[in-house]
């Protein structure tokens, strides 16, 4: 089973309009990969309300290590957490697809 690790901003968005985007990008891997993946879960609901945001990077790059592939959402580029988690799968060897491929800088685009 193939297990995908979502990077997506979501700074200063509602969590419907995250959801609703995650829930966009699932399909979108589904419809691409198959079943038989599993999706990382790396949206962190009830986090404690005072933990910074690198506390939520740090998760995510644990999670992060037990993927297979990393899709990045649009907009990665301009999310400082999402540019971290792109330079960790670089560095680790976990292949890299991007939402619709351009600027991904490496891998491929679905």
């Amino acid at each position: 089973m193939l297990r995908v690790f979502i990077s997506q901003p979501m700074a200063g968005e509602s969590e419907e309009k995250i959801k609703k985007e995650r829930q966009r990008i699932i399909d979108s891997i589904v419809s691409e990969f198959g079943e038989e993946i599993e999706i990382i879960d790396s949206y962190f609901e009830g986090a404690p309300a005072d933990v910074r945001p690198l506390w939520f990077t740090g998760k995510a790059i644990e999670l992060l290590s037990t993927a297979d592939m990393a899709y990045f959402a649009p907009g990665w580029k301009d999310a400082r957490g999402c540019r971290l988690e792109h330079k960790a799968a670089e560095e680790y060897g976990i292949e890299i697809i991007c939402d619709g491929g351009g600027g991904c800088n490496a891998g491929k685009g679905i």
